[in-house]
């Protein structure tokens, strides 16, 4: 006798009984990016349906994310001096820091998480600072762990080091703690490769390298035991969250972290990946909607439990609508 594993796909009411992965509007962190300047609001050519924002317009982004019922977002800033020891990035009065206040300001509720980095505000635009041509681990430790404060002191509720640095996670650790922050959360970059899916967020940051890569510092694509040591470092020194970057290329990578690691699992769906359906959609190849959900799921189906997405806005709201 064979099973009749149809009789439980017979139609949408017992699928939805027996469906293993459901996405919810709380898996979703939306990237916002905040730039210098006033009255912008800039669509970026490389992320169709996503913008620049100069503080004094984050509100319109914000009725946005209420309306959909984005619950988290993460903030890149686009700064308008950089320097070779990126010092606009843990300046009070630094692009993420004014933009973190503004949206405190507006939506108290937002669960307001802040990438760390120094690619966006180096003039090198490397991750860290620069000595013989090659990033210096040590010296860029004190300057992330700025960083994270700034973000703290402006309002942040997690901060995301992307920076890839041996120890930075228990560096920020310290700083936030010494300073009073014992509450402020640290969501980890752990696994993140140097990846070529990254091209059009470097766009959007304005953040590619001027001269080499940032392969001595970003993982190896070909490795995945070694994600592993990441993810157990990072747990060790104090991360609250880890993550996978990209996801799509990597499920493997994210399936092995959630089986091996009873612990918060984040994964980033990255631009890459995100201007491929939009690309495709557009070329009437692909229905964007399904593709999207889809690929969502699969992330999810894989083990993550939150996604950062520029399509949060709208997969919250298909997700309404579907209620």
């Amino acid at each position: 006798m064979f099973r009749r594993h149809r009789r439980l796909r017979k139609n949408s009411v017992i699928r939805d009984m027996v469906r293993e992965t459901v996405l919810n509007r709380n898996d979703f962190i939306y990237p916002i990016f905040v730039t210098d300047g006033d009255n912008i609001k800039r669509e970026i050519p490389s992320l169709d349906g996503n913008y620049h924002y100069s503080v004094d317009r984050l509100h319109e982004i914000v009725d946005e994310i209420k309306e959909a019922g984005v619950k988290s977002v993460i903030v890149f800033g686009l700064p308008e001096h950089k320097d070779e020891l990126g010092s606009s990035a843990y300046a009070e009065d630094g692009i993420v820091q004014r933009g973190v206040r503004k949206l405190k300001e507006l939506y108290p509720e937002l669960f307001v998480i802040t990438d760390v980095c120094m690619c966006e505000y180096t003039s090198h635009g490397h991750c860290g600072i620069i000595h013989d041509n090659e990033v210096d681990n040590d010296e860029t430790l004190k300057y992330i762990a700025e960083i994270a404060l700034s973000h703290a002191k402006a309002g942040a509720d997690m901060v995301a080091p992307s920076d890839m640095m041996d120890g930075r996670v228990s560096a920020i650790r310290k700083k936030l703690d010494e300073n009073g922050y014992k509450n402020v959360s640290i969501m980890a970059y752990s696994a993140k490769y140097c990846s070529a899916f990254y091209g059009p967020f470097r766009e959007a940051a304005n953040s590619a390298p001027k001269f080499g890569n940032r392969k001595s510092y970003q993982m190896d694509p070909a490795n995945v035991r070694e994600a592993m040591l990441e993810i157990e470092d990072d747990i060790e020194e104090g991360a609250d969250i880890v993550m996978v970057k990209p996801a799509l290329p990597y499920l493997d990578v994210i399936r092995l972290a959630r089986d091996k690691f009873d612990y918060p699992l984040a994964a980033y769906n990255v631009s890459g990946e995100f201007a491929m359906v939009k690309a495709a959609a557009k070329a009437g190849l692909i229905d964007e909607r399904a593709v999207a959900m889809e690929m969502l799921t699969s992330i999810k189906r894989a083990g993550a439990g939150m996604i950062i997405t520029y399509y949060a806005v709208d997969i919250c709201r298909w997700l309404k609508e579907e209620m």
